[in-house]
């Protein structure tokens, strides 16, 4: 269900500014997208699954504000952040 130390390197390599960059914030927002996006997955299969639900808005609201402070910081950026990711704003 989490993201694996094989597919965050990937993400990290893809994405960071050098190969240990694990704390900027487009490496941030990659990994909340690829656990959103598995978190979704599972939602589909178990509907009921409440607290995952309570989860999945929580990981979706810190990426939302960390894309906001990509933003502010850097505009460009975060233009390029939503097209490489394929998030709808």
């Amino acid at each position: 269900m989490s993201v694996t130390k094989e597919r965050k390197r990937e993400l990290i390599g893809e994405f960071g500014r050098n190969d240990s960059d694990t704390g900027s914030p487009e490496v941030q927002i990659s990994i909340l997208t690829t656990r959103i996006a598995e978190m979704t997955q599972h939602l589909k299969m178990h509907k009921k699954d409440y607290s995952s639900r309570r989860g999945l808005l929580r990981m979706v609201s810190q990426r939302r504000r960390l894309l906001d402070y990509v933003k502010r910081k850097n505009p460009q950026l975060y233009l390029d952040l939503l097209r490489r990711l394929d998030i709808r704003k």
